[in-house]
């Protein structure tokens, strides 16, 4: 089951995930999409750089290499 503590990382992951899929976004205004882009990816960087010392370790390696995929589904299978 996926703490309450983790919600904000997985939205903040789902949030980043919806810019990088958002092809009107980026064909209306390039600038803007990478804008948000870099907001996003700072949010997720910023709550992965607070995860406590007992977060799981897989979780840390998929937000490490950026693999952020893998993080929103290891972060799925874990809430109920």
């Amino acid at each position: 089951m996926m703490t309450a503590d983790l919600q904000p990382l997985r939205e903040a992951l789902q949030r980043r995930l919806d810019v990088v899929a958002d092809r009107e976004f980026y064909a209306r205004d390039a600038a803007g999409h990478l804008a948000a882009l870099i907001e996003a990816s700072g949010e997720v960087d910023r709550l992965g750089a607070q995860l406590g010392g007992d977060a799981d370790p897989m979780l840390r390696h998929y937000l490490e290499r950026q693999s952020y995929v893998k993080a929103m589904d290891w972060l799925n299978a874990r809430a109920c």
